[in-house]
């Protein structure tokens, strides 16, 4: 968990005591309160002190028991606002892969220059529907979301209608190991290394890849994206981080300058996937 995310629910489990303590009937207990909301009193403890996210119903039922149903307007803004910036993948994946997509394509469309960073797949900017396909299938069967995988597929494709506009610029590092993710049948993985292949020398695209026996001077760390200077969001297993801090973004611009150090351009680009290509037997 980032240290913003959990200073910011710090804060909010002291907002709440505060509310406790000065009950307009008088000082509660945090036995009492957790007698008056039926809730068990750890859990009291808990989202005081900052170990535990309340939802909005617990903040509701908090302020009502406290006699302060007015508070509830404020905790509810500080609570989406730190909830932001760290979005599990339970609560985004509840209506399946398609509403995350079409998040994805609004982010994209208002921004004028994307920089990635990509360790473990082909990016979605330039995967192809099938890649596309088998890659939705697998977080599905892993998330056990529900499973829209074709409407999800329809939406990462329109999304790559921006790499057609005028004025727009995809500048992206890829680790050679993506290249050899089988997580897709060969003929689909030889069809996207086609694909990756004939977008070097685009004018909107700039394609880096760092060979497996390139001199590292960072870890690969996480894949990330940077839309212009104004949002990094870091993918992991449970969530994405949406990181809009100056320090955070400059760190992460400095983390993909350092990367592209190590990356190979252009014919040598192309030359590290054939290589990958003629490498698979279909």
């Amino acid at each position: 968990m980032s240290t913003d995310y959990q200073r910011a629910r710090e804060e909010l489990g002291r907002k709440l005591r505060e509310l406790r303590i000065e009950c307009p009937a008088g000082r509660l207990t945090g036995i009492q309160l957790a007698q008056r909301l039926g809730w068990p009193q750890s859990k009291v403890s808990k989202l005081e002190n900052g170990r535990q996210t309340p939802t909005d119903d617990d903040l509701r039922a908090w302020t009502e028991a406290v006699g302060q149903p007015d508070a509830f307007a404020e905790l509810h803004s500080r609570l989406r606002g730190f909830e932001s910036h760290v979005r599990s993948w339970r609560r985004q994946l509840a209506a399946g892969h398609r509403p995350v997509q079409e998040t994805w394509n609004a982010l994209v469309a208002e921004s004028r220059v994307l920089h990635m960073w990509e360790n473990n797949l082909v990016s979605g900017m330039l995967q192809t529907a099938d890649y596309a396909r088998y890659v939705f299938e697998r977080y599905t069967d892993l998330r056990s979301s529900p499973r829209d995988m074709e409407e999800a597929v329809r939406a990462r494709m329109k999304r790559q209608e921006w790499l057609y506009r005028p004025g727009k610029r995809l500048n992206l590092l890829m680790w050679e190991g993506a290249l050899w993710a089988r997580v897709c049948p060969a003929e689909v993985l030889v069809a996207q290394l086609d694909r990756l292949s004939g977008v070097v020398g685009m004018d909107t695209v700039r394609l880096g890849i760092l060979p497996l026996d390139a001199d590292l001077r960072i870890p690969p760390g996480n894949p990330f994206t940077m839309l212009d200077d104004r949002l990094v969001v870091v993918e992991d297993w449970h969530a994405e981080l949406w990181l809009d801090d100056a320090e955070t973004i400059a760190l992460y611009r400095r983390v993909w300058d350092t990367f592209a150090e190590s990356a190979v351009f252009g014919t040598e680009a192309q030359q590290v996937i054939a290589r990958v290509r003629r490498s698979i037997k279909v």
